[in-house]
């Protein structure tokens, strides 16, 4: 057991470092994309022709697949928390590769996010053996989770077609409440896909299974949910911010969903539970503290004057003569008044 929670300790870090390093390298990629095409924040996509935003993009699914192994060997309770050491990768990285500087007070806000995952690691569960996928869906198919899971669903699609059009571009918690909330439907669905492969790696197919289909299923959507939201976050937010509010958001839904299905929490005693709260209390004091001190981003440049079409204005020098020029044209004169064609009918 021990040897286990040592391998995916290994890799949970190694998957933080990748992660970490991607949000930079993608943000990158974004604003290169947004300064020749349509923002991500707009629905523009763009950046899946920019070649940085993929590399950014490699650099996170081969986070992602540590992170994917690391859950099979280790309980998501030790390994989720884990991800808080991707939000100093990408603070360090943002301050020196995006000039987006962190104040004495974000430091102190990283390192209680650290504290606290530090705490919640010490006092995780260990995980409940599982054999097969069927005894998975045996859990995921208990009342308590289909509520939980019916609650999720409910929630994004109100995050999605009511507050993402309205405050999306100004609350940076829409577009990462999304991610969160979907976030923690793919870590149940990935740990089953990866007991699924491990178990067939050890002589137990588990393909012939409808279950674990459908788990790959429902990990692929909200895999891409998650992306494609936290591509418009990344774009309009401040990394250094982003990074830390996802982490402690998804950690604790993510940790709320593996309590639920799995019962993690059994056979815990008060002490341990409390320590954990302590912990959570400690990462989202550390997130609020970061994000007080964020330096805002400036908003994307909209020229609300554009006109749609080829104007004309009509202009009067110094010496009464009437004339015309388009907007198009070069200088103005020194002293102009500007009156409407209809003036002179």
């Amino acid at each position: 057991m021990y040897s286990s929670n040592l391998t995916g300790f290994v890799l949970a870090v190694a998957s933080s470092a990748f992660i970490g390093s991607s949000f930079i390298i993608k943000k990158k990629g974004l604003q290169k994309a947004g300064a020749s095409g349509a923002r991500a924040s707009g629905g523009g996509y763009a950046y899946l022709l920019e070649p940085l935003w993929w590399v950014g993009m490699v650099t996170m699914i081969v986070g992602e697949i540590s992170n994917f192994v690391a859950y099979v060997y280790a309980p998501a309770v030790l390994v989720t928390p884990l991800g808080a050491l991707s939000i100093i990768v990408s603070a360090i990285l943002a301050h020196f590769m995006l000039n987006e500087k962190i104040q004495r007070m974000g430091m102190l806000g990283c390192l209680l996010c650290i504290v606290g995952s530090t705490i919640i690691v010490l006092h995780a569960p260990e995980e409940r053996s599982i054999t097969s996928v069927e005894e998975i869906w045996e859990l995921a198919i208990q009342p308590a989770f289909l509520l939980y899971t019916a609650s999720v669903v409910a929630v994004a699609l109100t995050l999605i077609f009511y507050c993402a059009p309205r405050y999306g571009q100004t609350n940076i918690m829409v577009y990462i409440g999304i991610c969160s909330i979907i976030g923690s439907l793919t870590v149940v669905s990935i740990k089953a896909i990866g007991i699924a492969i491990k178990l067939t790696l050890e002589g137990t197919n588990q393909a012939v299974y409808f279950q674990t289909w459908i788990f790959a299923m429902v990990a692929v959507t909200c895999i891409i949910t998650q992306l494609n939201y936290l591509n418009m976050a990344l774009d309009i937010f401040n990394t250094a911010v982003v990074s830390p509010i996802y982490y402690a958001m998804f950690t604790s839904f993510t940790i709320l969903a593996s309590a639920i299905m799995f019962q993690d929490y059994s056979g815990q005693s008060a002490s341990s539970i409390a320590s954990e709260l302590c912990g959570f209390i400690t990462v989202l004091s550390g997130t609020a503290v970061l994000h007080s001190t964020r330096e805002s981003d400036p908003p994307p440049i909209t020229d609300l004057y554009t006109p749609l079409s080829p104007k004309v204005s009509w202009y009067i020098p110094s010496n009464g003569e009437v004339w015309k020029q388009k907007d198009e044209d070069g200088s103005f004169p020194s002293f102009v008044t500007i009156l409407r064609p209809d003036y002179f009918k």
